[in-house]
């Protein structure tokens, strides 16, 4: 016979460990007018929008919930007239919209955007406005055609105010079946720190990853060259030649702290790593990825200091100028990344390498408070430039005795310190049962045997 109430554990159990993975991927899916899928993901995403309140601004932070559904306005695209675009609705008027495009070997999420409703009171309780708001972003989600985009990590993409995270993303267009390829184009967040890639053999306007995926493809495995090849037997006239060493991985670079002054005295702190993504045109008109590590050593740092803006400069020995600059929101009393510019000479290129983007809203926190991320953060500048950023502890405007305030930590560091909670709990939880268990059954072992 069962054991009493094990029928009632076993709910318990699958409940306690599903609080490890609180959020939960969910599939989407766009067909044509046949019944022909040409849009499939499989993602989870975490919102965070910074909106305005009566009492200052505020910080909403929530999920995409199982209820996300595909609007009918999604759409497979009309040939050359429109793309493919996958439409999600969630909430109370909330959509979420992945606008692709494609070149002739490479298709991406050309653009994202966010459509948010503040008269949402459950999501924006006391916002100041009313009514929907949108915000856009290029982002850096690509795929070779014919093969799924796949990242496990997290994946930030910044919208001005708001940034979505990401989370176990798989997501493919331009589907020759109804079903995800089994090959994949794996995602920058996923290596251990992005490579440098070869030329590309077919020069394209949506720039390569620089990832050992389009160096080699997955019909060939890689397997490592011998120093010495030896023919097998018997031996054929002219032994053929090793296998090409992949492309060497650039170590994460060095951390280095960076401040900047002025008449009042320090207006900038910053510690971090700076790794650039560039892709530009050669002198031969092929394309080119590569990865440049900023050497702190071989930088000089400049900058300005002026009511509403920060400026920090960055010139290297290598003819690289490199600004980031940080703005102010006055009524919300929060600083951020507003811009990055890049200006490069490569000995390769066909025109010296120019980059920048004016609207950002990355690394924010309150006015007197410092912004804080232990993991990786990457950001998009524009679709031929990017910029990795390692262990960043930012600071703007109001620094008071050269020293970081309290610190503000990132999502994705709040989202890793989740894990280990969740666990902790969920292995709690099972052996409070464990032990409740124990002391019925042994209550029940006593109650059998009674005195004469």
């Amino acid at each position: 016979m069962a054991a009493p109430g094990g029928a009632r554990r076993q709910p318990l159990l699958l409940l306690l460990l599903g609080l490890v993975y609180s959020t939960s991927a969910v599939f989407f899916e766009v067909k044509d007018g046949n019944g022909t899928a040409c849009i499939m993901a499989n993602f989870s995403a975490d919102f965070v929008t910074n909106y305005n309140t009566q009492s200052g601004s505020k910080n909403s932070t929530f999920t995409l919930p199982p209820t996300a559904e595909v609007l009918n306005s999604s759409s497979c695209g009309k040939g050359n007239a429109s793309n493919p675009s996958l439409m999600i609705a969630f909430g109370n008027g909330h959509i979420l919209t992945l606008s692709f495009a494609r070149n002739a070997t490479r298709y991406s999420v050309q653009m994202m955007r966010f459509v948010y409703n503040l008269s949402d009171t459950h999501i924006f309780p006391n916002a100041s406005s009313q009514g929907p708001k949108t915000v856009e972003s290029i982002t850096d989600i690509m795929a070779d055609i014919n093969k799924k985009y796949r990242c496990v990590s997290s994946n930030q993409i910044h919208m001005n105010n708001v940034t979505v995270t990401f989370i176990d993303a798989t997501i493919q267009a331009y589907l020759s079946t109804d079903s995800f390829s089994k090959e994949e184009t794996r995602c920058m967040q996923d290596k251990p720190s992005p490579t440098m890639s070869p030329t590309s053999a077919h020069p394209s306007s949506t720039p390569p990853h620089p990832s050992p995926t389009s160096a080699h493809p997955s019909s060939s495995p890689p397997h490592p060259t011998p120093p010495h090849p030896t023919p097998p037997h018997p031996s054929p006239p002219h032994p053929s030649p090793p296998h090409p060493s992949p492309p060497p991985v650039p170590e994460s670079p060095s951390v280095h702290k960076y401040n900047v002054s002025g008449t009042n005295g320090t207006c900038l702190l910053a510690s971090m790593g700076l790794q650039l993504n560039v892709t530009y045109k050669k002198k031969d008109d092929k394309t080119m990825t590569r990865v440049f590590n900023i050497n702190p050593n071989n930088t000089k740092v400049g900058g300005s200091c002026t009511t509403q803006l920060v400026t920090l400069e960055l010139q290297s020995e290598t003819s690289t100028f490199l600004a980031f600059q940080f703005g102010m929101n006055a009524s919300s009393s929060r600083f951020f990344l507003k811009e990055i510019q890049l200006n490069m000479t490569l000995p390769d290129a066909k025109e010296p390498f120019k980059a920048s983007n004016n609207s950002l809203r990355a690394l924010q926190a309150t006015m007197g408070n410092s912004y804080k991320c232990n993991a990786e953060e990457h950001i998009w500048v524009t679709d031929a430039f990017s910029v990795n950023i390692f262990k960043v502890w930012v600071q703007a405007f109001q620094v008071e005795g050269d020293k970081f305030g309290s610190v503000e930590e990132c999502q994705l560091d709040e989202n890793n310190m989740l894990i280990p909670i969740a666990v902790g709990g969920a292995l709690a939880g099972l052996v409070l049962i464990v032990l409740i268990a124990y002391l019925i059954g042994r209550k029940r072992s006593h109650a059998g045997y009674q005195t004469i």
